[in-house]
Formats: C-alpha cells, structure tokens, sequence
C-alpha cells in the first residue's frame, strides 16, 4: 500500500511533529509531505523518509510562516502528490486537509483542532494585534476560514486527538469523528523517578509562546506573587512579555532534551493557562511526577485529574478563569496542598497515554474503515 503522510510544516518539534513521527511507526516508507521544512532546526528526525516540500520552502517563508496565513490555499497549491497512493493521512491543524488528490486514494485525517485563527479563537490572535491592522487581518482570516470550510469534504475520515476536538470538528466542520488520544513517548518512562530532587524551587511554563497561551496571565501573577517562574519555549509574545516581566522570571528559550528533563524534574508544578485543543506537554511533564496547575477547559480536562479529597490520587488542579486573580488563586492554594501529590501516581495516569496506545488505536481504526470501505 503507497501510504502519503501530509503535515503543515516541521519547523519545530512539537506534539504534532511528534504525532507524525509515531505515525511514520506504523507506515515506514511513507512519503511525507509538508509546507516548509526546516532540516537544520529540525533534526534528523525525518532522516529515513522522502520529504517533499511546496515551492515556497525558503528562509524568507519559513520565517514568516505565521504571518502569512492569507497564503496558505496558494502555496497548499504548489505541494503535489508525486505519486498515485492509496491512503493519504494528514495530520492536521492548518491548512494540508485541502490538499489535491489525484486518483481515489483514502484520505484520513488526523485533526489537533480545526484551524485557530478562523474556529473560535479568532479574538485571541486578534487582540495581540496593533489596532491600525486589525480591521484587515479579521477580514482575511474570514477569507480564509470560507476556503478551510470548503476543503472539509476532501476528508474521507477525522480522527479526533481528543473529546474536546471532535465536540470542534462536529461544530465547525459539522463532521463526526473518532478519537485516539496523541502518543506519550515511551522514553519518558524508561527511567525510575528521580526520588533524590530536593531542590524544587520553580515553577515552570513550557511550550510555544503565543497569544492564545495566556502566558500574559502568569507573567502578571508571578509579577505580583514573587515565586520564581521559569518558561521554557520561543514564540511572537516571548520579546514584549520578556519587556513586561521582573527578575524572578526567567526565559530559557529552546531547551534540547536533556536540558530540558532537568528543568522538568526540579519544577515544583507546571502551570497550563491556555485552552488547549488536548496538550501533550501536560502528560510530558507528568511523566516526571511533577503535578499541573491548568485552565480547567478543553483538552485539559481529559488529561489532568483534580480530586480535592485525596490529592495523593491527583495530577494537579484546576483554575476557572484566564484571570490573573484566578491564577494566582491556584497557585496559593496549590502551595498548601504540594506535599500531599504522589509523584508515582502523577507518573502512572501519564503512562495511560503512552505511545504504543496510540498506535495500537490508530491502526485499528484506520485497518477497519479501509476494509469496510473497499
């Protein structure tokens, strides 16, 4: 079976990029398509795989890829399907579900969320905008939102990452989907819990550090409260929340992974204030033991366990609104409850959503709808 895997671009190492590379798992000589492909910053990560790139992978695109949204359908446009496959699978949060087929090959997709700027989160992008382009940029992101909901029907199946995911595609796209929940690498697992750290005197952000973050919101608390605050992680807020930000709070930028477990196994807990599509960086970091302070909506709620009554059976806590007062409202009565979390427990719930769950219910369902529909 000729087997094309298709995703918005590997500029950086995230839980999609990750999504693919255990896709890649099951389907080894796959060819993988995508917008812009940055090799250097990448890694070797896609080292055994045919990588087929748009016309517009160069430094000046790859650059501004964000900012170019309006263009997205056009340079969609100049990645062509070098061969007749059988199944195409997108893995999808952007623009590549539109993506030309040429014969009758399958398409599955395997959806993050239906495309931010244009489904429910408009406002937030909106927001960290200046005024004087605000009016054009809603305009094109409409624009935009019009050609994503027309490409809906190029999906023979969804597979939703989350409950919370599918609730989006049936609401925007007015598509039912499965679910299979994204893969925890296993080698986060391999080694027993760090049980000698006794130096856990941060608090710690990780990720992307974009507006519908709110990283804003711990950037406000920790500037009142005075906790030390590490966020790990580049991204457009990361220079004018830097400006913003007291001496307790520290950026480290890019961390590779080595560097990066440390920070982890030294936090005292994670804080998540954004409404995530379902976040992997939460289960991530629980891998270590460590608890999660989050935003109680979207993807959270189905990764985070809350139980006030045995904290010793809970993974973190949840906050009600993106507020300063509410963050800060959690982080104060997280600090009365930190001794009683169960750092082995915090690992085992994490350990639910290992990698090879992930494949066993990929395979399964994308085997059954091939056999069915044939």
């Amino acid at each position: 079976m000729k087997v094309a895997i298709i995703h918005y671009w590997f500029l950086t190492r995230r839980g999609g990029e990750k999504v693919v590379e255990s896709i890649l798992k099951l389907y080894p000589e796959a060819d993988v398509y995508t917008l812009f492909y940055d090799e250097e910053k990448y890694g070797n990560y896609l080292k055994n795989h045919r990588v087929y790139t748009s016309k517009y992978n160069t430094s000046f695109y790859r650059k501004h890829y964000q900012k170019i949204f309006p263009l997205y359908p056009k340079i969609l446009k100049s990645l062509e399907l070098q061969k007749n496959y059988d199944l195409i699978i997108s893995s999808e949060s952007g623009p590549v579900k539109g993506i030309k087929i040429k014969n009758n090959a399958k398409h599955i997709c395997y959806i993050h969320s239906p495309m931010r700027y244009c489904w429910g989160y408009t406002n937030e992008y909106l927001r960290a905008l200046h005024p004087v382009i605000r009016s054009l940029v809603k305009y094109l992101f409409k624009k935009l939102q019009k050609w994503d909901y027309q490409t809906k029907d190029n999906v023979d199946l969804y597979i939703a990452n989350s409950d919370n995911v599918a609730k989006r595609v049936k609401k925007y796209y007015n598509k039912k989907s499965l679910i299979v929940y994204p893969p925890i690498s296993p080698e986060l697992f391999i080694e027993p819990l760090n049980k000698k750290v006794n130096s856990k005197n941060h608090f710690l952000s990780f990720g992307a550090i974009t507006p519908y973050k709110r990283i804003d919101l711990l950037i406000d608390c920790f500037n009142k409260n005075g906790e030390k605050l590490v966020i790990i992680g580049n991204g457009s807020e990361k220079e004018k929340l830097q400006k913003k930000a007291k001496e307790n709070i520290i950026f480290k930028g890019f961390l590779k992974d080595s560097e990066l477990g440390e920070y982890i196994e030294k936090s005292r807990a994670l804080l998540f204030p954004g409404e995530e599509d379902f976040g992997m960086i939460p289960l991530e970091v629980m891998s270590y033991g460590v608890p999660v302070i989050a935003y109680g909506k979207g993807g959270a709620l189905e990764t985070v366990v809350e139980n006030k009554k045995r904290v010793g059976q809970s993974s973190g806590v949840f906050f009600s609104n993106q507020s300063k007062k509410s963050v800060c409202e959690a982080v104060e009565y997280f600090k009365t409850i930190e001794k009683e979390f169960n750092p082995e427990w915090i690992r085992n719930h994490a350990k639910k959503f290992e990698e090879c769950n992930f494949l066993h219910n990929f395979k399964e369902i994308v085997e059954s709808y091939l056999q069915k529909s044939n």
